[in-house]
């Protein structure tokens, strides 16, 4: 592989701001305050929230995030599954929150620190086949559980593996993530400045973007592997990614609902995609999370290294941030739009 020309997504986590979306059950006068007791719909289960958490357990990075953006570090009381580093505006506030894990914490780990309220970003982790546990579990010791609608709507977690997305992914959903999280902390005035901000980024990213519209340029987004000479983990038709593409007006070359379907380099290669995007992260569960190790792959494969995008110097390095349903998705949107555009794709 010749000279390469990169993009690398910043975190901008100081612009973690995005519209306001006046949903279904919570769009009420924020100044009114939440009224206790709180029932939510949450994934198909009922929760009821019976006062402003105190000691919340966050597993998922994009969730704990949320929470320090809505000015609620003090409440979090640990955290676990990490990516990569915690945005900067919030590093002095994390330092304070115990971290439970890297990845998966136990059961008895999350509930030892005698929480109020359990927030999850996957149904993995809490859900029908939840690795921590089942809902049920966490209701027979009383303590409520929040999961993300960003994994749950328009999703199909009771299978194996990272679930099968039915709809494509919105991130209205992480809007009403954010929204209820404003009711049930009695902070709705906060959630609902920070989905207007961010909202408003996003549509300007998607104006910025325009030219792309039109142009059949194919991408394929590159996660991980279990064996860095294996299979390859890449983005599925609806998820985080997908969404990404879609906005740009790019085409995904996989056409599955899995979540993140293992793909074998062969069929890459016969779908050959223009543009290449690569995951960046801290992560350290498989050997292809490692950026180095896909970088160092491309070169010598000699299936891999034979794509366009390899050849042509067409890839895209993004934080692992992009890829998850937080509220740095509109980083990967404009990264990989100025990315594409330099790569003379667009007229």
């Amino acid at each position: 592989m010749t000279k390469t020309n990169f993009s690398l997504i910043g975190r901008r986590a100081v612009a973690l701001a995005l519209g306001l979306l006046a949903g279904a059950a919570l769009a009420t006068d924020a100044s009114a305050g939440t009224t206790y007791p709180l029932t939510l719909e949450n994934c198909g289960h009922p929760v009821v929230i019976d006062h402003a958490p105190k000691r919340v357990v966050s597993v998922g990075q994009a969730q704990t995030e949320i929470l320090y953006a809505l000015g609620l570090g003090d409440r979090v009381v640990a955290s676990a599954l990490w990516f990569g580093p915690v945005a900067a505006p919030y590093e002095t506030v994390n330092a304070g929150v115990k971290r439970l894990a890297d990845n998966d914490p136990s059961f008895e780990a999350v509930v030892g620190q005698e929480p109020d309220l359990v927030v999850a970003m996957y149904e993995w982790h809490i859900g029908p086949n939840g690795i921590i546990g089942k809902r049920d579990r966490f209701d027979a010791v009383k303590v409520p559980v929040y999961v993300s609608p960003t994994d749950c709507v328009g999703k199909d977690n009771t299978g194996a593996g990272d679930g099968v997305r039915t709809q494509m992914y919105s991130t209205e959903l992480l809007y009403r993530n954010i929204l209820e999280y404003g009711a049930i902390f009695d902070v709705s005035e906060r959630a609902e400045a920070l989905v207007a901000g961010l909202k408003a980024r996003e549509e300007a990213a998607a104006r910025t973007v325009a030219t792309l519209k039109g142009r059949d340029v194919s991408m394929a987004l590159w996660f991980s592997s279990k064996d860095i000479k294996g299979d390859a983990f890449l983005a599925g038709k609806n998820g985080v990614p997908a969404y990404v593409m879609a906005q740009l007006g790019a085409r995904n070359i996989i056409t599955t609902e899995e979540e993140w379907p293992l793909v074998g380099w062969e069929t890459i290669a016969a779908n050959d995609p223009d543009v290449l995007v690569l995951v960046k992260m801290d992560r350290r569960r498989f050997p292809a999370d490692d950026i180095e190790a896909k970088l160092d792959f491309l070169k010598t494969d000699p299936v891999a290294s034979q794509l366009s995008a390899v050849k042509n110097n067409r890839i895209v390095i993004v934080d692992v941030g992009a890829t998850r349903p937080g509220m740095d998705t509109v980083d990967g949107l404009e990264a990989i739009a100025e990315a594409v555009q330099g790569f003379g794709l667009v007229n």
